[in-house]
């Protein structure tokens, strides 16, 4: 069973599109946010979303934009992470960060810029505006205080952490953007709540197997392979689901995790082979 390729490749066309400098001025700044964020790599958060509009049977061009944004707010991310007073990392997706190719600052407005045009291509998505509305709020709340940048600060702020910590830790660092990816499609296409719980546990469920499975290759893989230094967690002395419980039960954890959040999709009303494909795709990553 592949990755879903076709949706992939859907996004990378639409992003190619993207152009966000229309004056000279800014065309450098253009230029780093691009680079960034055409780095390559598959793309789960923007085929996740594009899955689900499949398994809803809606036409996957109505959800580019929302894929799109998904994917430069994930990019943002990284940019930011690398930073020197981040993870401090000279490479990602195989390429020189983005601070090493353009310097500190000119990295910091590239996320920065890259988080706001997200915004703003999702709310110009032509639609409902209500559901438009909704699915605004959803990924701005999945970037805040009680997502995203919360977990980055509980990461980086030198807290002690233990196994619910450690969880509620990435389930705001990297869950919530994985459950956005989800639940942002879910709002777009009116999907009313009773229709939304079994799509909400598997979005939950992959986000927890996504870091386990990533906490694993930061010890087992290859620089080559992750497309970024290997160690890293190890360097900068982070609880990971490896150095709390270690390598053979974060696997252990890994494959429960994997389990549930097929489990989930048997109560999905509507076509669930592609989002298998992704949990299958990001479980089998450590193999």
């Amino acid at each position: 069973m592949s990755y879903p390729d076709d949706l992939r490749e859907a996004v990378d066309r639409h992003l190619e599109t993207l152009d966000f400098s229309g004056e000279p001025g800014t065309a450098g700044l253009g230029k780093a946010m691009r680079y960034s964020l055409l780095a390559g790599g598959k793309r789960i958060r923007p085929v996740l979303c594009l899955a689900t509009a499949r398994s809803l049977g809606q036409p996957i061009g109505d959800y580019l934009g929302i894929a799109a944004a998904l994917e430069m707010v994930h990019t943002y991310s990284l940019v930011h992470d690398d930073l020197p007073a981040m993870d401090d990392d000279d490479l990602r997706r195989g390429k020189p960060t983005a601070h090493i190719e353009f310097g500190e600052a000119v990295a910091i407005l590239a996320g920065d810029g890259l988080f706001a045009e997200a915004v703003r291509i999702m709310a110009s998505v032509p639609a409902d505006p209500g559901r438009v509305l909704e699915a605004v709020r959803l990924l701005a709340a999945a970037t805040g205080v009680e997502g995203m940048v919360g977990g980055q600060y509980v990461d980086v702020s030198g807290q002690d952490l233990d196994a619910d910590g450690l969880r509620r830790l990435h389930s705001l660092k990297t869950g919530r953007l994985i459950q956005v990816s989800v639940e942002s499609a879910l709002a777009l296409g009116g999907v009313q709540d009773g229709r939304r719980d079994s799509y909400r546990r598997f979005a939950t469920e992959l986000g927890i197997l996504f870091q386990i499975v990533d906490d694993i290759l930061d010890v087992t893989g290859s620089d080559e392979e992750l497309g970024k230094p290997q160690g890293s967690d190890e360097r900068h002395g982070k609880v990971t689901y490896v150095s709390l419980y270690g390598l053979d039960r974060a696997r252990e954890l890994s494959a429960e995790s994997h389990r549930q959040a097929l489990a989930a999709l048997e109560g999905i009303d509507g076509e669930s082979e592609d989002l298998r494909r992704i949990a299958d795709y990001i479980y089998r990553r450590e193999q």
